[in-house]
């Protein structure tokens, strides 16, 4: 089905969509993941994958992607719908700091509002894909299993 949003909702009890991020889950603050959980899933979801990603950021990486990512996560069974805040369960990706994990908004002095678009993505079949993959990698590797999809959006400045 490709890229297409979906019926599925995401939430969290840190921030409502289209609010401000709390310092709590920025660079600037304690740098924890916020807590997450999603609903109403596509039938015949079998597994997610989730990814938080700032294109307001001004940088255009090697493979022609642009903004900042800062999370990606995947192998996560069908019958789990939440993450704790500062969850490290299941399988973490390679953010674009470099490290593997959640690292949170801190977005240049001075720059404005950024979007922090958080993404849960519902998959046609569970998936064992290794550690470590980036923002692009990932939805190389997911793209033809991809249900449905939909955003959490939260906004942050310095």
């Amino acid at each position: 089905m490709g890229f297409a949003l979906s019926e599925i909702q995401l939430q969290s009890t840190a921030f409502k969509n289209g609010e401000m991020i709390p310092d709590k889950h920025t660079g600037t603050g304690e740098d924890v993941s916020p807590e997450l959980h999603w609903s109403n899933p596509p039938e015949g979801t079998k597994a997610y994958a989730l990814i938080c990603h700032d294109p307001d950021a001004p940088l255009i990486s090697e493979n022609g992607t642009y903004g900042f990512v800062h999370w990606t996560l995947y192998n996560i069974p069908a019958d789990v719908t939440s993450l704790a805040e500062g969850s490290g369960e299941f399988t973490q990706g390679v953010n674009n700091m470099g490290n593997s994990g959640y690292n949170g908004p801190m977005p240049p002095e001075g720059h404005g509002n950024h979007h922090y678009y958080f993404w849960i993505l519902a998959l046609d079949k569970e998936t064992a894909l290794e550690p470590g993959l980036g923002m692009g990698e990932l939805l190389q590797k997911i793209e033809p299993n991809v249900l449905g999809m939909n955003r959490l959006t939260g906004i942050y400045r310095r």
